[in-house]
């Protein structure tokens, strides 16, 4: 009976821990081209899910020399924030299967939250979903490392 419960505490264990492991899958670095502007972004556990955050974008300098900013955000203190230090997405979670969820997006061209869904599309794309209601739209983003 001890080895009965010690083996079923044990495959209990063990299949949590590859849950865990399948939702660290999306950590790492990626590829956008969007509207023209090559970025790359990183995703990385945060608090109790994950968080991606810009960490180069192509056309970073305006004309003038100076650096872009985010200018549009609805959060007054997060105006001055340089275009590659942008918080994109926070608060998404695994749900165990293949699908991050239940965080949001941030659009700086228009300085506004959407709701998020991240799917693997193939092994090196990731599906990124924002959407208001049933209304939405998808980018992919290629994974570098």
């Amino acid at each position: 009976m001890r080895k009965r419960i010690l083996l079923s505490l044990s495959l209990f264990i063990i299949s949590l821990c590859t849950v865990f492991a399948q939702g660290d899958k999306i950590v790492g670095e990626y590829q956008c081209v969007h509207d023209g502007v090559d970025s790359r972004i990183k995703i990385f556990k945060h608090e109790d899910g994950y968080r991606a955050q810009c960490i180069w974008v192509s056309n970073l300098k305006m004309e003038d020399g100076t650096l872009r900013r985010d200018v549009k955000n609805p959060d007054p203190a997060k105006r001055k924030i340089t275009n590659d230090k942008i918080v994109l997405i926070d608060k998404v979670k695994f749900d165990g299967k293949d699908t991050w969820k239940d965080g949001r997006i941030y659009d700086p061209t228009r300085g506004r939250y959407f709701t998020v869904t991240l799917t693997f599309k193939d092994e090196k794309t990731l599906a990124v979903r924002g959407s208001v209601a049933f209304i939405g739209k998808s980018v992919y983003w290629k994974k570098l490392k």
